[in-house]
């Protein structure tokens, strides 16, 4: 009988990371599914989901949920949940690194919070972006390292404005996003000799809760379910050769294309990137 593979997702109460569990549920993993929200308490109830939530329907779709309460800017407690993960199932195939409070302002409907010029924002919006985003997703995988078994696969979900430069984006956010994909460059250079690979995934618009009360701002008709990019990092752990990517950026749309999957309305929505590559420039004040 072939062992279980074991995953962890990082902030996966809702959104794109139960998504990702999700659809690494069909594919047979045992999932640690982390976030902050329980069934005792839940920390954005305008967009809801709970770890246990998402861990049964980990279940239902054919692998072993397991919730693990945990905030990631919390060291111990993140440490306290790779032992766990050591001690239960021997070590880890898979760590998705989803957990982003970068969109409390949005979930707390602190949305002037995010308007007009950087200097004119609250400095907590660098704070929900970086202590609760780029520093969660890179303690996560220096906790990860003893546990990651060898062939593992650390997957970072950032976005496009991490790979281009342009002076009307918001701030935080863009250096938060070429945050981690520095992070995924350098940490995947390291990792090689340990026979691991990290690559960043990048969705498209995804049609999370958060996105789905907005749904009249949208354009939905390319959007992506979370369970998609959910299935591009499965297509990507089940790749023998997954190592050609190590280091890279990686779109999910893209990687359908490639792989062959679909989403779950049998859909392929087509990859966003040229919607951002003319929006670069060298000189971000132009």
């Amino acid at each position: 009988m072939t062992e279980q593979r074991v995953a962890v997702v990082t902030g996966a109460s809702r959104g794109v990371g139960k998504g990702i569990a999700l659809a690494l549920g069909a594919a047979g993993y045992a999932v640690y599914v982390t976030g902050r929200s329980s069934g005792d308490q839940v920390t954005f109830p305008t967009v809801g989901g709970t770890v246990e939530e998402t861990a049964r329907a980990v279940s239902a779709a054919g692998g072993t949920g397991v919730a693990v309460v945990c905030d990631h800017t919390d060291d111990e407690q993140t440490a306290a949940l790779f032992e766990r993960v050591r001690a239960e199932r021997g070590g880890l195939d898979l760590l998705v690194n989803n957990v982003w409070g970068g969109y409390a302002s949005y979930h707390e409907d602190r949305h002037t919070d995010m308007e007009g010029p950087f200097w004119g924002q609250p400095l907590r919006v660098w704070d929900d972006m970086f202590t609760s985003g780029v520093r969660a997703h890179y303690s996560a995988t220096v906790l990860a390292v003893p546990v990651l078994r060898p062939g593992a696969l650390v997957v970072t979900v950032s976005f496009f404005p991490g790979s281009y430069l342009n002076g009307k984006d918001q701030v935080a956010y863009s250096v938060a996003k070429a945050a981690d994909d520095r992070m995924v460059a350098v940490t995947a250079a390291q990792l090689a000799a340990r026979d691991v690979t990290a690559v960043a995934l990048y969705p498209g618009l995804v049609r999370t809760e958060a996105v789905m009360r907005a749904a009249d701002f949208f354009d939905l008709s390319n959007s992506e379910s979370p369970e998609f990019v959910g299935r591009a990092v499965a297509a990507l752990a089940a790749d023998p050769g997954v190592r050609r990517h190590t280091g890279r950026c990686l779109v999910a749309a893209e990687l359908a294309e490639d792989y062959g999957f679909t989403d779950v309305d049998g859909a392929r929505p087509s990859s966003i990137r040229p919607q951002f590559a003319d929006r670069g420039t060298a000189d971000p004040g132009s």
